[in-house]
């Protein structure tokens, strides 16, 4: 089993990130956070790097029921969700699997959560390949 689901698109980074956000919303997760590496390492370390963002994507309902389960559960959340150009117009779109992660915390309430939360994100990429 891999951490990770993803697939490569062609189209436009910034309209493959907007996609991405509304695939999520409609799996039912908030994009808490979105952290821009490109930037980041060009302001703090002055290098080039390729478009790549991080989406740290929540869903309530879910994020509510794991919390209740195992309260150091917070470490693992927001699920990320990353977008990066791999070459002019190739965007790769990779979601973490919650199944893997959850392996380490050993609780068995967990894991009917991530696998329902490892689906909705399945979903998510499974809709942008039927994009292509």
């Amino acid at each position: 089993m891999t951490y990770y689901f993803n697939t490569t698109v062609s189209g436009e980074f910034d309209t493959i990130t907007e996609k991405v956000t509304q695939l999520l919303k409609e799996e039912g997760f908030g994009v808490l956070t979105e952290i821009d590496i490109q930037k980041t390492l060009k302001n703090k370390l002055d290098v080039d790097f390729r478009k790549y963002k991080i989406l740290g994507a929540c869903n309530p309902p879910f994020a509510y029921q794991a919390l209740q389960a195992e309260n150091k559960i917070g470490t693992m959340l927001p699920c990320n969700v990353i977008v990066q150009e791999l070459e002019t117009g190739k965007i790769e779109v990779a979601a973490i699997n919650p199944m893997v992660s959850m392996q380490a915390v050993k609780n068995d309430q967990l894991e009917n959560i991530a696998q329902q939360v490892s689906n909705k994100l399945k979903h998510v990429i499974s809709n942008l390949e039927n994009e292509k």
